[in-house]
């Protein structure tokens, strides 16, 4: 996910080249990258060993599942409430590197570690969760004392028109993004997008995470009574996490359309070069 320090206007000499992203943004970007990764491998082994979701206090088999990936008859299947899908191959049956048929939620491919160890997996998720917990910490007392946020992520007044708005949904729409000095700041949605993020789901992720800890039940059982029970926060923070997963992956194809080589070189060399605008 890529968050910046917006925008320094700080020119190079040629080419409509800008020093976009400080060291500091850089390094947390990558960092976050890498816990985000880990963080979501490691709740998908955590989730297979019960791959389903509840709502309220209680949660065991008899019970009734608002989400569940499972298989019967040698099929596998996902089912969200009265909707059910078959995934046999990549969701309740697949097959493993060896050829041999294992009947778990999601793949080892996509879970750390590849094969099945709750204990493990614990271990990995708990570890870079404080990975991930003290970045975003140094992340907002960071943004603070620069009014990163206030300067660079809160849209002005006239952005939050509903006419700006929808000639923002167009232009997407059209893939008409931002040129020239137009892209020198974030525009509307994404200012919200990262709002949304750094101000919904990553601290929703982080609460419900703490709910479903037993030592942080015995210690503020007030989570508890905001989520609804532990059952509950856990069916909010996999949501969140699919939502973040949604994010990213719309992050990387805007950065595919933007031109990936000018994104990426940003992120590492903190050089961006302005998009030429059409007719020059």
């Amino acid at each position: 996910m890529s968050s910046t320090d917006m925008f320094h206007t700080e020119e190079m000499q040629r080419g409509g080249t800008i020093y976009r992203h400080r060291l500091s943004t850089r390094i947390w970007h990558w960092t976050n990258f890498v816990a985000l990764v880990i963080l979501l491998m490691s709740g998908l082994m955590i989730f297979n060993a019960h791959p389903r979701l509840y709502w309220g206090e209680y949660g065991a088999n008899p019970d009734p599942a608002w989400l569940q990936i499972g298989n019967a008859d040698g099929e596998g299947y996902l089912r969200i409430g009265d909707f059910r899908v078959e995934t046999t191959g990549l969701l309740g049956v697949w097959e493993d590197e060896n050829g041999a048929t294992r009947n778990r939620a999601f793949p080892g491919w996509a879970t750390i570690p590849s094969n099945y160890n709750l204990a493990l997996a614990r271990r990995w998720h708990i570890t870079f969760a404080w990975v991930f917990a003290i970045g975003i910490l140094a992340y907002a007392v960071w943004s603070y004392w620069n009014r990163h946020i206030e300067r660079d992520l809160l849209p002005m007044k006239e952005q939050l028109k509903p006419t700006h708005i929808w000639q923002d949904v167009k232009k997407h729409a059209r893939l008409d993004l931002p040129k020239g000095e137009e892209a020198r700041h974030y525009n509307v949605l994404q200012k919200l997008a990262y709002l949304s993020v750094l101000g919904g789901l990553i601290p929703l992720m982080v609460l419900t995470g703490l709910t479903m800890s037993p030592a942080m039940n015995a210690s503020w059982p007030w989570l508890l009574d905001i989520f609804g029970g532990r059952q509950s926060a856990r069916s909010i923070h996999f949501i969140c996490a699919m939502l973040l997963v949604a994010f990213i992956l719309l992050h990387l194809a805007m950065v595919v359309l933007a031109g990936p080589l000018n994104e990426i070189r940003s992120m590492i060399t903190g050089r961006y070069r302005l998009p030429e605008e059409t007719g020059k």
